[in-house]
């Protein structure tokens, strides 16, 4: 996102592309996984301190629920950038979903988010929707992917929610390339899910609109976790099925009404999902589970490496729970009453048994520096990109004194649209519209007939904005060799060393900024 290429030539700088050019040996570091999203920062009058998630450990720290500006939500997702939608239907799902970033207040680390974006006039009346929202942003709990703002501006409406970076249960189950799901997941798949129903259920939300494999998604850990969108309606006339209607309760498709019953059928759905491996219509599994065939309903992916007894358990629960009459489903409290003691391997991470990698740590802020620091050191101290934007804007271009000398000559109408994109770059700078920021950026740091120290520190940070971090620290590296004794310079590189964990190169960079910002006030003041 956002990746411009860029002419070398001796002062200028090399696109993300080029080769790394410095005045010194510049650090060796390696490229993070990509994440095309950008950063948005959740300010103290947003929200208040973060809730842990309910019902153990496991959750991690959850923002408290929060209203957010459009402006915001579209910083966050890069302009609502095809490139960040996460929908499984792609950019032909009604509503939606995209993945974005929040940064947390000071050196708290990011945090990803999805955003729902309802179709135009989904939720006429604002308040209802608000409400609605609020309702759902109440609800902590490890097992849910929670709610954690919403935003009504204009005829626009949103959900923000945690983001689960390892895909749907139907991705799994159904479009896995390298393994299938073993038994024991499954078994957990089950039982997590059905414990974050009956939290909602316990909490006065009992109704889960649409419970489907692709309500099921996977965090950081691997651990399943129910998605939070299905708490609302998807619309105003309170359409709450979008599925086929095969698998659609039959009492919604006789009155239109979704009732915690409904919820059981659709859990009997998922349940038979995670038997088959396949999506089989509840009317003709109900035929294959009467004649007592288990093996025409099991997964043949699974190879035979399951319990019998155990597998016999959950068809029985899917019939159950498949019921054509209401009163005949078992409820959510008997749900995890039969599904707790059939768990296996409880010793091992999900992340293991889902065949994915193990969490990387998140990146930790550098230690504190051997002196003092100034405002911009310490923003870059804590890895403040927000404090260090609105340091890079004041300070405007004062630092680039006497970094350029040109003759009339010069002045062409080449320099005119070199200046007039760098003004555009400032505009989109100042509106932290920074893909924007780093196009223009981009167009006058290529015509190379000035260079401007300023211009690469605040692509860098754009780029730190936009996860490049390798990008950031060439443009502060270039910063540097354009004004070798600039602190700035260095101060961006220590932020770009730290996000791509080489934290001790990044104190080293820190010191020595706070070093050239040390001598340079003892120089102003003089003997």
């Amino acid at each position: 996102m956002g990746c411009c290429r860029s002419s070398l030539r001796p002062g200028a700088a090399a696109g993300p592309g080029a080769g790394t050019h410095a005045a010194e040996k510049p650090p060796r570091h390696r490229s993070p996984p990509p994440q095309p999203a950008n950063r948005l920062s959740l300010n103290a009058h947003q929200a208040a301190p973060s809730a842990r998630s309910g019902g153990g450990g496991g959750g991690g720290d959850v923002p408290a629920f929060a209203e957010f500006s459009l402006a915001d939500l579209r910083a966050a997702t890069g302009g609502f950038a095809a490139g960040n939608i996460v929908s499984e239907s792609g950019e032909k799902a009604p509503n939606l979903v995209y993945r974005g970033q929040l940064k947390g207040p000071g050196s708290a680390p990011l945090r990803a988010i999805a955003v729902k974006k309802f179709a135009k006039h989904a939720w006429p009346d604002p308040k209802q929707f608000a409400e609605e929202a609020k309702g759902v942003g109440n609800l902590r709990h490890r097992r849910m992917a929670n709610l954690i703002g919403y935003c009504c501006d204009g005829d626009e409406r949103l959900l923000v929610a945690e983001f689960m970076p390892n895909d749907t249960l139907a991705k799994h189950l159904f479009h896995w390339e390298n393994q299938t799901i073993e038994w024991a997941m499954r078994l957990r798949v089950a039982y997590y899910i059905a414990q974050a129903l009956e939290y909602c259920s316990t909490k006065g939300r009992p109704l889960y609109h649409d419970l489907n494999a692709y309500r099921v998604l996977f965090d950081e850990n691997g651990d399943p976790r129910l998605s939070c969108f299905g708490l609302m309606k998807n619309s105003r006339d309170g359409k709450s099925y979008s599925t086929n209607l095969a698998y659609t309760p039959p009492e919604y498709l006789r009155n239109g009404r979704v009732t915690p019953e409904s919820v059981i059928f659709s859990f009997g759905t998922v349940l038979l999902d995670l038997l088959s491996g396949k999506r089989i219509p509840p009317s003709h599994a109900l035929d294959i589970m009467r004649g007592r065939n288990i093996q025409a309903v099991m997964d043949s992916h699974l190879e035979g490496n399951y319990s019998i007894e155990v597998a016999t358990t959950l068809v029985n629960l899917a019939s159950q729970c498949l019921q054509y009459e209401p009163r005949d489903r078992p409820d959510i409290k008997k749900l995890v009453s039969i599904l707790e003691p059939l768990q296996t391997k409880s010793e091992v991470p999900s992340y293991v048994m889902l065949g994915i990698p193990k969490p990387v740590e998140e990146p930790q802020a550098p230690p504190a520096p051997q002196r003092p620091l100034s405002s911009m050191g310490e923003a870059c101290s804590r890895m403040d990109l927000t404090a260090i934007h609105q340091i890079l804007f004041t300070t405007h271009y004062r630092d680039d004194e006497g970094s350029n000398e040109l003759s009339f000559q010069e002045w062409t109408q080449q320099m005119r649209d070199m200046l007039d994109a760098r003004k555009r770059g400032d505009f989109a700078f100042k509106d932290k519209d920074f893909k924007a920021a780093i196009d223009c950026y981009s167009q006058f740091v290529d015509v190379g007939t000035m260079v401007s120290p300023t211009v690469f520190a605040r692509r860098s940070l754009c780029y730190l904005m936009c996860d490049q971090p390798d990008a950031a620290l060439r443009d502060a590296m270039q910063a540097q060799i354009v004004s070798p004794d600039w602190p700035t310079a260095f101060y961006m590189q220590s932020v770009a060393l730290s996000k791509l964990n080489m934290q001790s190169d990044a104190v080293d960079m820190l010191n020595e900024a706070s070093q050239l910002e040390e001598k340079r006030q003892k120089s102003t003041k003089g003997p």
